[in-house]
């Protein structure tokens, strides 16, 4: 039978099931639009029903999006204009607190402590999990951000919503049995529709997924993930009727004379960039290191959260808002309602208010997101940006530079300090040029995107937020043959029937062993630790000398292996000590040094080729 027809009829097969079931249960277990899918996926070729499924992910991940926007529109409306709280000490004192031991509470007691969020846990789900994803996140996302966010968290709603269509993407795969290939798509597809809805920028969700979440995955069909990006921000756009998201009006036009300007703002977003993420590790590490609960840490991050947003306003939520009252020369005001207001509108305090809105946005996004609230970096990188471009125009024209392209440096500063945090260039030209109608600005994108992106790398090979993950083998990078190395797990190639001998044998039980044994090398053992080893190939010269069999013993054969496995140790390590040794069998061993088995480098390349097989 023909691949083709074989899978036609497993496709039929599955279809008759799903009738059946649907029948017995009365569509309690086989929903009637499930019975329709399957029935178009015995009917569509394979690469059609792809197509399909891509648009009706997207579609999913675009309505998720609209509804998380809203809800949090109208958590902002409702705090701002319903509750009239008209002491400003209370409000920004208050909400921000809320929203981190809120979203904390909801966590614990109605997701039973499931707080794995962000791009890394998807990562590792791709990696390490054949990108299943829990139903639970196609929900859970959108719950915690919108309480973290809505209520002045200082963080973004990308990540949330890349996450709940990733979560879309993969149950929608998994309901119709579809391959690993072909779920991490759809799960690919689903984040990126996501992306582009919140940004209404279908190129830049096609760039994030294949930068950030399909990194060491091999494809050659991307059609599904464009569709879906393309009807998840076709959605978003017909729902919420946002044309641009960033649209600002006094924008200059590109004058290669400015391009002194852009390289060095580049290097400035490149250094902040890591300044950024530095602190952002510093606060992980702080709560981590806190013997508290997780209500108690919430507590602290949400005091210190509502003292930031008391100091400086517009580290309240996501700051887009502040953004396009930069651009509009609004700065006075912003500043009056600050305490900085007490001090008065002079040239050194909005300088100072505004570096210390860079400095501490660092402090804020990550004490929002350890405390215990949900949410991103990509808002958060994107409002940075803009201050720390807006920082720049006023320093230079303060400094009498005529002509300084103020809303140009805003706009090319929020894509420079995102591909530096996020290690994602591409993602953030695209992006800002879409969200922002700056197609004209191309150039100076890649040029301060690329030089931020550069000065990371080499701060940091791998993005830090990614790198404890990497190391450990639980996501993927870009060396593909590692990759798949790190998806073997050593145990299941350990061969526990091998022969094995007493430290106190005689030549006589040797020779009973080898006998019975299909390996050329047996195991000494003294009390079930390992010894040595004993290779057949040493046997050779006298099994068939019975004079000099009565003068020796088995320690007279036995050697001290070569090299030992640990069985805690990753595959990559093991094909490593197969390379330095030049061997093809070697012992494997726990902590306490008690033997467990051997491994066969054949073992592991017959593993090792099946994987290829099903992930390349």
């Amino acid at each position: 039978m023909s691949p083709n027809k074989y899978r036609s009829l497993k496709k039929y097969l599955e279809f008759v099931s799903l009738v059946k079931k649907s029948r017995r249960y009365g569509l309690k277990k086989a929903k009637s639009y499930e019975i329709v899918f399957q029935w178009l996926n015995t009917k569509l070729s394979h690469n059609q029903f792809l197509i399909l499924s891509g648009i009706l992910v997207g579609c999913s991940a675009g309505l998720a999006g609209v509804i998380l926007k809203s809800l949090v529109h109208y958590i902002h409306f409702l705090i701002t204009n319903k509750v009239h709280f008209t002491d400003q000490i209370l409000f920004y004192g208050l909400f921000p607190f809320l929203g981190i031991t809120l979203t904390t509470l909801i966590v614990i007691y109605f997701f039973k402590g499931q707080d794995r969020k962000g791009i890394p846990a998807i990562l590792y789900e791709i990696a390490r999990n054949s990108s299943f994803v829990s139903s639970v996140k196609m929900y859970s996302q959108i719950v915690q951000s919108a309480v973290t966010v809505g209520l002045g968290g200082s963080a973004g709603l990308e990540s949330p919503i890349a996450v709940t269509g990733a979560a879309i993407g993969s149950n929608f795969a998994q309901t119709y049995k579809l391959s690993y290939k072909d779920r991490t798509l759809l799960l690919a597809a689903g984040a990126s529709a996501g992306i582009a809805a919140a940004f209404n920028a279908p190129i830049a969700g096609v760039m994030f997924a294949f930068e950030i979440l399909l990194t060491g995955v091999v494809f050659t069909d991307f059609i599904p993930l464009v569709v879906a990006a393309v009807c998840g921000s076709l959605l978003s756009r017909i729902i919420l009727n946002e044309k641009v998201l960033f649209k600002f009006n006094a924008r200059h036009d590109f004058n290669y004379h400015n391009i002194p300007y852009y390289l060095i703002l580049g290097l400035i977003c490149g250094l902040y960039s890591r300044y950024f993420i530095v602190i952002a590790q510093e606060v992980e590490h702080f709560f981590h290191k806190l013997k508290l609960s997780k209500i108690q840490k919430a507590i602290i991050g949400g005091v210190i959260l509502s003292a930031l947003c008391l100091l400086l306003p517009p580290l309240f939520g996501e700051g887009y808002e502040s953004i396009k009252s930069f651009t509009n020369g609004e700065i006075n005001h912003i500043i009056e309602h600050s305490f900085f207001g007490y001090i008065g509108y002079k040239e050194w305090v909005v300088v100072s208010f505004l570096g210390l809105v860079c400095l501490l946005k660092a402090v804020a996004t990550p004490v929002t997101l350890y405390g215990g609230g949900n949410g991103g970096n990509f808002a958060p990188s994107l409002f940075a940006g803009g201050t720390l471009g807006y920082l720049f125009a006023i320093i230079c024209s303060w400094a009498g530079i005529p002509d300084v392209p103020t809303i140009n440096l805003i706009i090319v500063g929020m894509a420079g300090v995102m591909s530096g945090v996020l290690y994602a260039p591409l993602t953030a030209i695209f992006l800002i040029a879409e969200s922002s109608s700056g197609y004209d600005l191309f150039i100076p994108l890649m040029i301060v995107c690329v030089i931020s992106f550069l000065i990371g790398k080499w701060f940091s090979h791998i993005s830090p937020d990614l790198k404890k993950l990497a190391d450990e083998g639980k996501i993927f990078t870009r060396e593909h043959d590692k990759n798949l190395l790190l998806l073997i797990n050593v145990e299941k190639l350990i061969e526990k029937n091998a022969l094995t001998l007493n430290i106190n044998s005689t030549f006589k039980d040797l020779l009973e062993v080898v006998k019975h044994g299909k390996r050329n090398i047996i195991a000494v053992l003294d009390e079930g630790e390992l010894a040595g080893v004993v290779y057949l190939d040493d046997l050779r010269p006298i099994l068939f000398n019975s004079e000099f069999q009565a003068e020796t013993d088995i320690h007279t054969f036995m050697k001290i292996p070569v090299q030992v496995i640990n069985n805690h140790e990753d595959m990559v390590s093991v094909i490593n000590k197969f390379d330095e040794t030049s061997t093809w069998v070697l012992p494997v061993i726990d902590d306490q040094n008690q033997f467990l088995g051997f491994i066969s480098k054949s073992a592991a390349l017959n593993k090792y080729r099946q994987l290829l097989k099903e992930y390349s």
